[in-house]
């Protein structure tokens, strides 16, 4: 049984991931909180094997409370759980000590195969993120890194939440 515990500030969001995930034979939810101050806090008292955070949260962000929970509970493994598909948060987050990082996009299934593998001592990113990068930085010779920092400035420059909001507005504006 992979125990797991959920971090978001919007509780709808919240218990909803709480009820989906509690589909799975092998998940079970052992704490829920709303603010990212919390969660070193019901990591020592639950004892969960994979935290799932949402980056934008009061009191800590989610990256923050990675951090955290590598040095305070370092048997729970952290997915970042986010809208922002943004390669500068994925950077921070594996910087931060998380395992994961998937887009709330995300299908279902999907999520619960990275839950499954950071569980089992593997990192996991975002398909479509390190996909991307990775085919971006050898078609143009560029370091992954610089592509990330390439992406992250595009994502700003344009007002937008993600990579793919800023194809769209790229597209729309007949920039691409």
């Amino acid at each position: 049984m992979i125990r797991l515990l959920l971090a978001d500030d919007q509780e709808l969001i919240r218990s909803a991931l709480a009820v989906m995930l509690a589909l799975e034979e092998d998940f079970e939810v052992v704490a829920s909180v709303g603010r990212g101050d919390e969660v070193a806090a019901a990591a020592r008292e639950h004892h969960p094997d994979v935290a799932l955070l949402d980056i934008e949260m009061p009191g800590l962000d989610g990256l923050a409370a990675a951090g955290v929970l590598a040095h305070e509970a370092p048997q729970c493994r952290s997915v970042i759980l986010t809208t922002f598909g943004r390669p500068g948060y994925l950077r921070r987050a594996m910087e931060s000590g998380a395992s994961g990082f998937v887009v709330k996009d995300a299908p279902a299934e999907q999520l619960a195969a990275t839950i499954r593998r950071v569980a089992a001592g593997e990192r996991v990113v975002d398909p479509g993120l390190a996909a991307t990068v990775s085919e971006i930085a050898g078609k143009l010779f560029l370091s992954e890194g610089t592509v990330r920092n390439y992406l992250s400035a595009a994502i700003a420059k344009t007002g937008t939440r993600n990579r793919s909001e800023a194809v769209r507005l790229a597209e729309e504006q007949g920039w691409l």
